[in-house]
């Protein structure tokens, strides 16, 4: 009881700052409740403004973000990683934009035809949109809300509450069996994740007496001077990373993504391919910064979960990379690319918090606005009014769609990293990190998996550009909608001109992580003295 009580009363003194400073996360879910109430009018020219509501919200929660944010009032509010979470839900508002604009006349085009040509009555049963938009929102508000995370029971919820929306995001996105067969497979599997990462909670809790993070932290500096951390808290970690392994789409729990991406509709896939990314990694820097991390900024990690994150980084790039080489589906590529690239960020978590954690913050931004690129490229065309999933289909895009080409073949070779597109200065970030940290094997293992994935990726450029149309691809068009188009040519061009501040970004990512472990090594400083 002793030990919980400082806690408590620190965490019962710092509810004001806390309350200021998720005034952005407030934003966004009054932005995600007028989309879902919007979406529910019978006035179609209101039910067309949902979107763009959705995009004001992304653009106030930004905004309100510089404004509130501010080292102050992180410091007031205690957080364990403050400016991690400035970091991030910057990205989170900037990547969202373009996730809302690639989706933007692909819900509800089928009844809304219907009811501006009078053949169909307005059904709120059958009309998604307000929902959709919703879920995107709040999906992104429990990213942002991890950043919060004083507690296991913060971190939890903020894990479940951006988890819960891309369920039904996956079903309803495109309206299709197989979008509900992928739903269920996603939505069992990761109530597995989730109980596994829960059991990796109650282990941790277990063996220090606390859910607070600091509190927490101080219990594992103390068993570090006193013989190690116990066996409890290493399971315990060791669960919670298996859970997060889920989110990442990471051995042991890759298996899913590929059957769940080719089942999502184009924009969906891209949203879960990189959100769920962005919340994993934020939730395993949180954790690793508590049990490991020393002061001085080196990795102090037990042996046994540095060997097991160094195995599961080994794996899921090798697999992921093989497994995308074998498809004949441009989404089952795509999300055999994303199991890789989950594996090449490990890389940097491994490389350590010095060196490691800024250069996994900047491939995440990187691999989020290629990513989109590619596959907002993907929600751009359309063949005979279906998705187009069939690399086949990509055959003389340049003849039907030169500008979405245009942008496709950016996107992927700026997921090769080819210089200088922006993806090349997040894995040579990945590869310096790796080098000073002395992980020459992983460098190496790194190098060859990147050369393998240039064959696949090259796949998506040569196909437009080189190969001939096709009988198959005479029904290929784009989408009506124009947003989809210019959502893949934006961050095409993100890929092109993001390099010219390539140094401005890498400091943003460095001083997020170089100000936290200043943070939390003068806790563990304190607990020393």
């Amino acid at each position: 009881m002793n030990t919980m009580t400082p806690a408590i009363l620190a965490a019962s003194t710092n509810l004001g700052p806390k309350f200021m400073l998720i005034a952005p996360e407030a934003v966004l879910f009054a932005g995600a409740v007028l989309c879902a109430v919007m979406g529910l009018s019978h006035a179609r020219a209101v039910r067309a403004m949902v979107p763009w509501i959705a995009v004001v919200a992304l653009i106030a929660t930004f905004v309100t973000m510089l404004k509130m944010w501010t080292p102050e009032a992180a410091t007031a509010a205690q957080l364990p990683m403050p400016m991690l979470g400035k970091y991030i839900i910057a990205l989170l508002c900037v990547v969202g934009v373009g996730h809302v604009l690639a989706s933007i006349g692909s819900v509800d085009r089928a009844v809304e035809r219907q009811v501006a040509s009078g053949t169909g009555a307005f059904d709120p049963v059958r009309v998604i949109q307000g929902e959709f938009y919703a879920f995107i929102l709040l999906s992104l508000c429990g990213g942002m809300l991890l950043c919060h995370a004083t507690d296991l029971v913060w971190l939890f919820l903020a894990f479940e509450l951006c988890s819960l929306p891309t369920y039904v995001l996956v079903a309803i996105g495109r309206g299709a069996d197989r979008s509900m067969e992928a739903a269920i497979k996603y939505f069992f599997l990761g109530a597995m994740s989730t109980a596994t990462l829960l059991l990796g909670f109650a282990f941790l809790y277990g063996a220090t007496g606390t859910l607070e993070l600091s509190a927490m932290r101080e219990s594992f500096q103390m068993q570090a001077q006193t013989g190690g951390i116990g066996s409890v808290a290493i399971v315990g970690m060791l669960l919670a990373v298996i859970g997060i392994c889920f989110k990442l789409a990471a051995v042991p729990m890759h298996f899913y993504a590929p059957d769940v991406y080719e089942g999502a509709s184009s924009p969906v896939a891209a949203f879960i391919s990189f959100v769920p990314k962005v919340q994993g990694f934020v939730t395993l820097i949180v954790l690793l910064g508590t049990v490991g991390w020393s002061a001085n900024g080196d990795s102090s990690i037990p042996p046994v979960i540095a060997a097991v994150l160094w195995m599961i980084a080994v794996l899921t790039m090798t697999l992921g990379n093989i497994g995308a080489l074998l498809q004949r589906s441009a989404k089952r590529m795509l999300a055999y690319s994303s199991i890789a690239n989950s594996g090449y960020m490990l890389v940097g978590i491994l490389a350590g918090p010095t060196v490691g954690i800024d250069a996994t913050l900047l491939y995440l931004l990187t691999y989020g606005v290629a990513n989109l690129a590619t596959f907002g490229s993907l929600a751009a065309i359309e063949r005979n009014g279906h998705e187009v999933d069939s690399i086949d289909d990509l055959a003389g895009l340049r003849v039907r769609a030169p500008m979405v080409a245009a942008a496709l073949a950016i996107g992927a070779l700026s997921l090769t990293g080819i210089p200088p597109l922006l993806g090349f200065w997040g894995k040579l970030d990945l590869f310096v990190a790796s080098a000073e940290s002395h992980q020459r094997t992983l460098l190496v293992i790194m190098a060859l998996n990147s050369g393998v994935a240039a064959f696949y990726y090259l796949r998506l450029v040569a196909m437009p550009f080189v190969q001939e149309p096709t009988p198959r691809t005479q029904g290929v068009s784009p989408v009506p909608s124009v947003w989809p188009r210019l959502s893949a040519l934006i961050f095409a061009a993100g890929c092109i001109a993001l390099p010219f501040f390539a140094n401005q970004l890498k400091g943003e990512a460095a001083a997020a992580a170089r100000t936290d472990l200043d943070k939390q090594a003068t806790v563990a400083q304190s607990v020393e003295k």
